[in-house]
């Protein structure tokens, strides 16, 4: 029996590829940077298993593009990459890695918060334009994080860990979600609240929400016309749960005071978007869950959902179980 083939979308950590090339023949994509779509349909035609990045378009067309695909395997939590009801169509497993970057995420969203509060990267680039000639009473003034009140749209894991953040610094917590979420509030004194009276009331409104068409756009004109004058708007969740050109004209008329910002309508963001033109964003290349660690963790749990897969096995962070059931003939 011929050994499976698997498509690796960009160079991993070498743990990573050993372990996969155990159980099938490894393919990797060897520039980091991109991967041409035309590469990417050529190289799905004969391999069973792929594991790719959210960078990297899946959809009808490249499912098809691989008639012998079993698993779409994301390295990734959110996966608005993938177009999983085609998939399940066709019997293709699609994964993902949830769990493990949760905290770095919310790492990295409060240090967006702190960043775009106290004018870390501004004061920084003043520094290295020779800007510092003495000490002045009105120099950077920002905005006091201790005592403020912060809102978390979407109290799922990472925003809970934002908002578990946020209790060392004695903030008062609100937070919007769908469900209610009975531990926030009782560990943390977190108030559900609707999104309307969040924005009214936060002195920081951070996005934790996934991707889907009820959430693009979520923060659009109207929602950053409630928000406070000193207000701070952090999103490390997706780009388009943000209307950008909406969230520019509310930065640059100082509508609302800053943002903190690791995502982009548009990855990686244009050179000449309005957005870099101002000194209230702090925005970073969507490295929320970039620490060494976690990011091994999660190319090893994409590599373990792929070996299941080929062992006939239903990966243990399946998305879309229906379309196993239908590629095995288990109901």
């Amino acid at each position: 029996m011929p050994e499976p083939k698997v498509f690796v979308t960009r160079p991993l950590f070498e743990e990573t590829i050993a372990r996969l090339r155990e159980h099938a023949e490894v393919d990797v994509w060897p520039d980091s940077d991109s991967l041409p779509r035309d590469e990417l349909l050529r190289r799905l035609r004969d391999v069973d298993a792929v594991l790719c990045l959210l960078a990297d378009r899946i959809d009808a067309e490249a499912l098809d593009a691989g008639p012998q695909l079993r698993i779409v395997a994301n390295m990734a939590v959110g996966y608005d990459n993938i177009d999983v009801t085609a998939a399940t169509r066709r019997s293709i497993v699609v994964t993902n890695t949830p769990g493990v970057l949760t905290e770095t995420t919310a790492d990295l969203t409060f240090a967006l918060l702190l960043a775009a509060a106290r004018r870390v990267a501004e004061g920084d680039r003043f520094v290295r334009a020779g800007g510092w000639k003495t000490w002045s009473p009105s120099l950077l003034l920002g905005q006091d994080i201790h005592g403020a009140t912060l809102g978390v749209v979407g109290m799922g894991q990472i925003g809970l860990a934002v908002a578990r953040r946020a209790r060392g610094f004695n903030m008062r917590i609100l937070y919007a979600d769908i469900e209610r979420r009975p531990e926030a509030e009782a560990a943390l004194g977190a108030e559900r609240v609707d999104l309307d009276r969040l924005l009214r009331e936060s002195d920081f409104v951070s996005l934790h929400v996934f991707l889907a068409p009820e959430t693009r756009h979520l923060i659009g004109e109207r929602e950053l016309s409630l928000m406070k004058s000193t207000a701070i708007l952090v999103n490390a969740a997706r780009g388009p749960v943000v209307d950008q050109p909406a969230l520019y004209r509310a930065l640059a008329e100082g509508r609302i005071a800053a943002a903190g910002l690791d995502v982009a309508e548009v990855e990686p963001i244009p050179l000449d978007d309005p957005l870099l033109t101002l000194e209230n964003v702090v925005i970073t290349p969507h490295i929320g869950s970039a620490t060494i660690a976690t990011r091994l963790r999660m190319a090893n749990m994409a590599a373990e959902n792929i070996e299941q897969a080929l062992r006939g096995e239903l990966p243990s962070h399946c998305l879309n179980p229906q379309a196993f059931g239908r590629a095995t003939g288990n109901k």
